[in-house]
């Protein structure tokens, strides 16, 4: 009986040709999607899922209670790591971790005349028995427990040395600068690890090179503890709670607390609410996995739409069946059976659209997915959904098409109730609404990356060149700033520790006349070199930049408006201000400018003048339509200054944009689904078109033999076909409005959601449904009445 399904559901498919294709391709673009969104989705939940210690691993970060507001941050104290291991006994390894040079920069190694640019961090000596990251070569004991020890992954062993095995013992120059020992190497990092690395220094190297650490009130680093199998972290999270008062004075006004979050949540949990962990990436799976859901779901509801409106095309064959004695069940068999084979090919279509798209997805969404073939719980899932779609899809038409009265139909009297035209005419309306909150989604993200990108952010992105300080560079920089100068199309030049886009930095070290003395405030701190504020087209909402014409601004200080509203002085110029055990004066008052993303508040800054500082980021402007010749010459600087480093540069716009690539990738996926959505709720409609157009052929020809112009037919139809999207404008619109609202609410600078984002995607929505049923409605009112009537 089963062979007699298919092959009768076979015969029906070869038969409708156009029917069948265009069902195929609506099940097969939602299944594609689906799949390509549940790939993107299981990927982003694995992430760092391969640590055998995952149950025992944390992240220590802050939160800080202040001025009636709790506030949390990952930035810790550059001792903390070894002070818990020391003083927590259920800690069992910890370890700092740290930048091995400037956020998004590399460093330069050399052996042999061999030169290379390669990114890492400082990690404690506890590291890799703490996290999976397998040791080629060395132990995990030892790998990064002595000064001028380095840990380098098996590409850069091959790179440098040739093998693995080869670089054991051998020594490495960085940044031309020092020479490290190679202790291990480690297997190149999985993609589906949140760090990436292709090196680890010693934790006592950077200890020993940043002195700053020693003070409690600055902070930097990212702490990870291990705890004892045995240990409660809920009861170790209590007990270190106050921990950093055992080594600086406790604050009236600020009370800074420790906590813990698990490492393995911390890549999709890394936004704070009130103090604590709340949210990040984990919406965006959440979303995708509904508009995975949604999109397969209006899939389906075409194939219901599609196969009822064949419905009176195929109602004599029920009603003839019926008569000849098939059972209502054997006939939901049948249709089940034709919704079944349905499936099965537009999963297959599905699966090659998913394989033909998954290198532009991947390069979209900077992955590395793939079908997981080989794995038989991926063919298991796909069967699963292969059969749920199909019961899905082909319940109804299956169900209505059995339920069809045989004399009525035999008869030529079959009427569809309300209640059936209620329930096609319901799922369009669904379908639109899932439709039109996408596209109100799309504007709104749209809108909300182009206000990011064009934001006065209060320093001027444009034709600003970032250079890393780095070799000879770091002893020779004012030569190279000299020399540079005279380059042509350069108009100044500076220097700062980190870049402007993102100062990490931040210190609880500073003191002012009249300050309480139980006061403390957590200031972002820069370092920076003569013309800072000039070569970024900052503003000064007063005083001045940092000169050499005045020998004393290497004791001075400038600060920010939201600094000097901590502080609180009404007349900030030439009042004295403390910084660790430096002493100076305000010159300056910045105004606000951005120096993190805008999804936080700007923080007070303070910074200060060090010509001679080493590593860092060289800020150079450059005249409108000069970048070429300007680039040009200073890699001719490069050879000449700093000839064993390569040359390397990047714009400050780039930089900042590169902040807000999940937002940008999410952006481009809304785009791109909501399109898809709309465009397969159009089959629906189209489907519902065609049945409507069917049903009421013998009306048709009756209104053209009295007089009915071919205009006022269409518009009659159309205007029944629209209903539905319009009732879905009406329900869509609330629901878009507050998913959006919540999406926002992660920005601390934001758009508003505006009327005409509404009136735009329903008048976009409404054009193209009118565009899809015209055909229908115009093909019905070209129809001559002698051959709908010619029957009665």
């Amino acid at each position: 009986m089963l062979k007699n399904y298919f092959k009768t559901a076979w015969r029906n498919l070869i038969r409708n040709k156009a029917f069948s294709f265009i069902n195929i391709c609506g099940l097969a673009l939602g299944l594609a999607c689906s799949l390509l969104i549940i790939l993107w989705v299981q990927d982003e939940r694995s992430v760092d899922g391969f640590h055998v210690n995952n149950k025992q691993l944390y992240q220590v970060y802050e939160r800080w209670h202040q001025d009636g507001k709790v506030e949390a941050s990952y930035p810790t104290q550059g001792l903390l790591a070894g002070e818990l291991k020391k003083e927590i006994p259920e800690v069992q390894y910890a370890s700092g971790f740290e930048y091995a040079s400037a956020p998004g920069t590399h460093n330069t190694f050399e052996v042999n005349g061999k030169m290379n640019k390669m990114q890492g961090y400082f990690a404690g000596a506890d590291f890799f028995s703490m996290f999976s990251y397998p040791l080629l070569h060395g132990k995990a004991t030892t790998a990064l427990n002595s000064p001028g020890s380095i840990s380098i992954s098996r590409e850069m062993a091959e790179q440098f040395f040739g093998a693995p095995a080869q670089a054991i013992g051998k020594m490495l120059r960085f940044e031309n600068k020092e020479s490290l020992l190679v202790t291990a190497v480690f297997e190149n990092i999985p993609h589906h690890s949140s760090q990436q690395f292709d090196f680890l220094r010693s934790w006592i190297d950077f200890v020993k090179q940043n002195q700053w650490v020693n003070n409690w009130g600055n902070t930097s680093p990212a702490s990870f503890i291990m705890l004892r199998k045995e240990a409660d972290a809920v009861k170790v999270e209590a007990k270190i709670k106050d921990f950093i008062y055992r080594y600086q004075k406790k604050s009236e006004g600020l009370t800074i607390e420790l906590a813990l979050q698990r490492y393995r949540e911390k890549y999709l949990y890394s936004s704070f609410k009130n103090g604590y962990v709340d949210g990040g990436r984990i919406e965006y799976v959440r979303l995708f996995t509904l508009v995975a859901a949604f999109i397969l779901i209006i899939g389906c509801i075409n194939f219901m739409n599609l196969a009822t409106a064949r419905s009176t095309k195929r109602a004599k064959e029920v009603g003839v069946r019926k008569v000849i004695g098939a059972v209502r069940s054997a006939l939901i068999g049948q249709f089940m059976g034709e919704a079944m084979l349905l499936t099965f090919f537009s999963v297959i279509v599905g699966m090659i659209i998913a394989v033909l798209f998954l290198p532009a997805f991947n390069d979209l969404t900077g992955k590395q997915l793939s079908l997981p073939l080989t794995q038989p719980g991926f063919w298991g899932a796909l069967f699963g959904l292969l059969t749920i779609t199909g019961l899905v899809a082909g319940s109804y038409p299956a169900l209505f098409l059995s339920s069809l009265n045989p004399v009525s139909v035999l008869k030529g009297s079959l009427k569809f109730g309300w209640r059936a035209t209620f329930f096609r005419q319901g799922l369009v309306v669904f379908q639109f609404t899932l439709s039109i909150v996408l596209i109100v989604g799309m504007i709104v993200i749209y809108r909300q990356m182009n206000y990011i990108q064009t934001k006065n952010i209060g320093y001027d992105r444009e034709n600003l060149l970032y250079i890393p300080i780095e070799g000879e560079l770091i002893n020779k920089y004012s030569l190279y700033k000299e020399e540079a100068g005279k380059i042509t199309g350069i108009e100044t030049i500076s220097k700062m520790r980190n870049s402007p886009t993102v100062i990490e930095h931040h210190t609880g070290s500073i003191n002012w006349e009249g300050k309480d003395p139980n006061l403390s405030v957590s200031f972002a701190d820069g370092v920076v070199g003569y013309d800072f504020a000039k070569t970024l087209n900052l503003q000064f909402k007063e005083g001045r930049d940092f000169s050499p014409a005045y020998g004393t601004d290497s004791a001075s200080y400038i600060l920010n408006e939201t600094a000097v509203s901590k502080i609180g002085y009404k007349n900030p110029l030439g009042q004295t201000i403390t910084w660790g055990n430096r002493k100076g004066t305000i010159i300056g008052v910045l105004k606000d400018f951005h120096f993190a993303s805008i999804h936080s508040t700007i923080e007070p800054l303070i910074i200060r003048l060090d010509e001679n500082w080493g590593w860092g980021t060289i800020l150079i402007r450059v005249k409108a339509a000069k970048t070429k010749e300007v680039i040009a010459g200073l890699e001719r600087l490069n050879k000449q200054l700093n000839s064993k480093i390569p040359f390397t540069y990047q714009f400050s716009d780039l930089e900042y944009t590169n902040l807000y690539r999940s937002e940008q990738v999410v952006s481009k996926l809304a785009n791109i689904f909501a399109f898809l959505a709309i465009a397969i709720s159009c089959l629906g409609l189209f489907g519902l078109a065609t049945f409507t157009a069917t049903q009421r052929t013998k009306e048709i020809g009756v209104r053209k033999v009295l007089g009915a112009s071919m205009p006022d037919i269409a518009a009659m139809l159309s205007a029944n076909f629209l209903k539905p999207v319009i009732l879905a404008t009406f329900i869509a619109f609330p629901i878009a409005w507050y998913t959006m609202n919540v999406w926002l609410k992660g920005f601390a600078y934001k758009i508003d959601i505006e009327w005409w984002m509404f009136a735009l995607a329903g008048l976009a929505t409404g054009c193209i449904a009118l565009i899809t049923v015209s055909y229908q409605s115009i093909r019905a009112s070209l129809s001559k009445p002698v051959k709908s009537l010619r029957m009665e």
